[in-house]
């Protein structure tokens, strides 16, 4: 790849899509009685998945592969790996060496292992016997060596440096700061492999009921042609305006994005379109392939899949999926609004030209979208009452009905979509590019957007698990598949009903197999991950990576957050999204945590995840080994390292948002009204515009430089109000310790109390801080409601005492990193309880006023036609 790059040739389609293939679906593709079987693995595969996803699951299913399902798909993703994926670049593409088979089968037999001797290991209490070691060993070299191939060295790499630390921990020549005990080779295997705590753990359980069925959804949903209809419709949408094909990348990116689990396939598939046109408007090759860089893996950030993380994010948080897409929504949402009006700001300062001789105002063309989106919206909202009508009047037959009235809307929309030719796609590099007519195609693809509302419907209005709702979306999709073409053409007046549904059926068929093959890294990558996450919770080097980062940051918060966030860049680096996430929330979300709270910043968990998990993203953006840069660049024609370090700057919104969240969780709609909710949305899409055109260098006319350095600071007023507000009258009042019970006794229900305590480390006997928060219940008095949270108090010689919580109480856990036995006690230094403060949206008024005099300013001299440098 690096000599295509440094020859400056866009790479052709062939070799696109077998970068695609190599680095998400394999690229070896054996002909033959071979491949046949290969197809067929990987079919049966994608069909266990469905029927264990299924509400009929237990019915037709034994129970020991339901409960041992984790193996199963475990033991499909390594045989496939060593199928699809060759050893070596010159290893040969049409046949699978002897070698690979063995590895392959190997494999597979040992992911089940656990399925085959089930008795044993449960007699054994989970410990692994000599026979158990030495096999576990076997299979964890073996899926290092297919997530090396699936997903290139970094994975295994990283996984085979904590898996040393296992065992190496304890030598002499380790420094220090992270020695550990170390463990026995018995005791490494039982844990990784053997019990749930490694491989088999959380996430590739989360792999196994969830994430396949959302990239067989997303695959299955492609194939159907939802992909070219995206795209075109975006570009019909915004093609006309000035940089219509970069916004038209944005916004077909956020679209392919939302099913997507793959940066780099979200670069290629919706590049290959929108970078020769938005080269032909004036952007550079680097700019062009940036653009479409930073749209694609902003797909990862998107709910409602978010590149697969949302589903984990539901296991390692403890909250509710909903909860997770309503709090990564909005700055998702703003973030994709300021990458548009990047382009535009682009488009605008180099006077681009447009495409087409189509005069829709940008006015207009927002106001239309806001629209589609509002009112797709509604109706995944609105169709709750007449199902509930539906439910409450015949609720024994309600799920036929409604299945039907499905299929109703399904053929209606058919019946509209065949009234106009079917879609092809587009060739960027005609001499004459056409705009598609919004008007007339939207009817084209108006189906597609059933198994959407589906998913949407089951997911957010239902509540109903990801996986069931994943099935019955998927399930639609079987349905469009088969009937799309022979129903098309009956309304057609067509005759080759019988091809077009073995037409039908063929494209079910591949869209299986391919979502099966587009699952094999995200199976290994969680099963490999798993091995981090069992060093963690074995060795507790998370306790280790908080150390290092204070002694690196010197105990300063900010520099404690910047240095977690290069951390997770570093640590996400060549990896998967899914992979990223399980790897960066594992190590850093605890410092983040740990830290925090030493020094002041008590933050709900879900801000943390978030936090690292759009550092770790940013990996596939940043130079030198940003995989979807390369792609890019692969596309464009330009250089790779400069397409990074673009898309790098054009991403700076993604790398400042997590420092606005993690200290104002308005932002992610935490404990905000309907009303508060709709405003922080407008102020903080207000807010991205304006740091947009900050760091852009343009406004309404070129920025001088007090006039960037001024929307940068009123950028930070609408998005931190609050620190200012700080200042102007402080947060919370002092309460003396000797107090605490009475102060609490005085709190309303619900109200908090925020208490930092001081005390010996339990491992190390150093003395440390910590700040928690006591929320007051329903208890009438101060003792009452501290022993409600398992916690007593000791005033002795003028020092607040803490007892050790009681077991089973939340701070049990929370505060078991302290020695309550120790000479010295543990002590609350500081008590704080929420002063009456003026409202924070007050200085909301001056930063709008001086961004309307920033404006004015721009205006009057644009006015004139100056347009002096920055």
């Amino acid at each position: 790849m690096s000599d295509k790059h440094a020859s400056g040739r866009p790479l052709s389609e062939e070799e696109l899509q077998d970068l695609v293939a190599s680095s998400d679906a394999g690229s070896r593709n054996p002909i033959g009685a071979v491949g046949t079987f290969l197809a067929a693995v990987a079919l049966i595969w994608s069909v266990f998945q469905v029927v264990l996803a299924s509400p009929v699951s237990p019915y037709i299913l034994p129970a020991d592969l339901i409960n041992n399902s984790r193996q199963l798909h475990l033991a499909f993703a390594i045989f496939l790996a060593y199928m699809a994926y060759p050893a070596f670049s010159n290893s040969p593409r049409h046949h699978i060496p002897t070698g690979d088979w063995l590895l392959g089968v190997a494999g597979a037999l040992i992911a089940l292992y656990g399925f085959f001797f089930y008795e044993k290991i449960v007699n054994n209490g989970g410990l692994a016997d000599d026979v158990d070691k030495w096999v576990a060993l076997a299979g964890l070299l073996i899926l290092f060596e297919a997530a090396r191939r699936a997903l290139g060295p970094a994975m295994a790499i990283i996984a085979t440096i904590f898996l040393f630390y296992v065992f190496f921990g304890a030598s002499e020549w380790m420094p220090e700061v992270i020695r550990w005990k170390g463990a026995s080779l018995k005791k490494a295997m039982s844990h990784m492999w053997i019990t749930s705590e490694g491989v088999f753990g959380i996430a590739l359980g989360v792999s196994t009921k969830f994430v396949f069925l959302f990239v067989l959804f997303g695959a299955l949903l492609d194939k159907a042609g939802a992909g070219n209809y995206f795209i075109k419709m975006a570009f019909g949408a915004l093609g006309h305006l000035k940089g219509g094909p970069a916004k038209a990348a944005v916004v077909g990116s956020a679209a392919t994005g939302l099913i997507s689990g793959s940066s780099i396939a979200n670069v290629v598939t919706t590049g290959t379109f929108t970078i020769p046109l938005m080269k032909r408007v004036g952007f550079t090759s680097e700019q062009a392939g940036s653009v479409e860089v930073a749209s694609s893996v902003n797909g990862q950030i998107m709910p409602p899949v978010m590149g697969a993380a949302a589903f984990l994010m539901v296991e390692y948080v403890g909250i509710s999926y909903v909860e997770v897409i309503t709090h990564a929504f909005l700055p998702a949402m703003i973030s994709y609004i300021a990458l548009v009006y990047i382009v535009h700001l682009e488009a605008v300062k180099r006077n681009m030209p447009t495409i087409g001789d189509r005069s829709v105002s940008t006015m207009r063309t927002i106001l239309s979208m806001f629209a589609f989106f509002a009112g797709f919206a509604a109706l995944c909202y609105g169709i709750k009452f007449p199902i509930g009508w539906i439910v409450a009047v015949v609720p024994e037959g309600a799920s036929w009905i409604l299945a039907a009235l499905v299929f109703v809307a399904y053929l209606a929309l058919l019946k509209l979509a065949s009234t106009a030719p079917d879609l092809e796609p587009d060739d960027p590099n005609a001499e004459e590019v056409v705009l598609p007519n919004v008007s007339e195609i939207y009817k084209t693809g108006l189906y597609y957007l059933l198994p959407i509302v589906v998913l949407v419907y089951f997911l957010m209005i239902e509540q109903k698990s990801p996986g069931l709702s994943a099935f019955w979306a998927t399930s639609l999709l079987f349905v469009i598949l088969l009937t799309q073409k022979p129903i098309k053409g009956i309304f057609r007046g067509e005759s080759e009903m019988v091809n077009s549904f073995k037409s039908g059926v063929m494209d079910l068929g591949v869209g299986l197999i391919d979502g099966a093959r587009n699952m094999i890294g995200i199976g290994l990558a969680t099963a490999t991950a798993g091995v981090i996450v069992g060093t963690v919770t074995l060795t507790g080097i998370g306790q280790v990576m908080a150390n290092l980062v204070e002694i690196m940051s010197g105990g300063n918060l900010v520099l404690m957050l910047i240095f977690v966030g290069l951390l997770s860049l570093v640590l996400g680096m060549g990896l998967p999204t899914t992979a990223n996430y399980i790897v960066v929330s594992s190590l850093m979300a605890g410092v983040v945590v740990t830290l925090g709270a030493q020094s002041g910043l008590v933050v709900p968990l879900i801000a943390v995840h978030l936090f690292v998990f759009y550092f770790g993203i940013m990996a596939d953006v940043t130079p030198p080994v940003g995989l979807a840069s390369f792609a890019a660049a692969a596309v464009s024609g330009g250089d790779a390292i400069k397409t990074g370090f673009t898309a790098f700057f054009y991403s700076l919104r993604t790398v400042a948002l997590p420092f606005v969240f993690i200290f104002n969780t308005d932002l992610l709609l935490i404990d905000v009204t309907w009303f508060q909710g709709i405003l922080v949305a407008v102020i903080a899409t207000i807010a991205i515009l304006v740091f947009t055109a900050g760091t852009m260098g343009y406004f309404v006319a070129r920025n001088r430089i007090y006039e960037s350095v001024a929307l940068i600071v009123i950028s930070f007023v609408l998005f931190r109000p609050d620190f200012f507000m700080d200042r102007i009258q402080p947060p919370y009042e002092r309460v003396e310790p000797a107090q605490i019970t009475q102060a609490l006794a005085k709190l309303t229900p619900g109200h908090e109390m925020r208490v930092k305590l001081t005390g010996p480390d339990f491992t190390s006997g150093r003395v440390k801080d910590t700040t928690i928060v006591l929320e007051a219940g329903d208890e009438t008095g101060g003792e009452e409601r501290l022993s409600a949270m398992g916690l007593a108090v000791l005033d002795e010689d003028g020092i607040v005492k803490l007892d050790e919580p009681f077991p089973g109480t939340p701070f049990f856990t929370d505060l078991s990193s302290f020695d309550f036995y120790g000479d010295t006690p543990v002590s609350i230094e500081k008590v704080q309880v929420k002063a009456d403060q003026l409202p924070k949206e007050l200085l909301f008024i001056p930063g709008l006023l001086l961004l309307g005099l920033v404006y004015l300013l721009q205006r009057a001299r644009a006015g004139r036609k100056e347009e002096p440098a920055s």
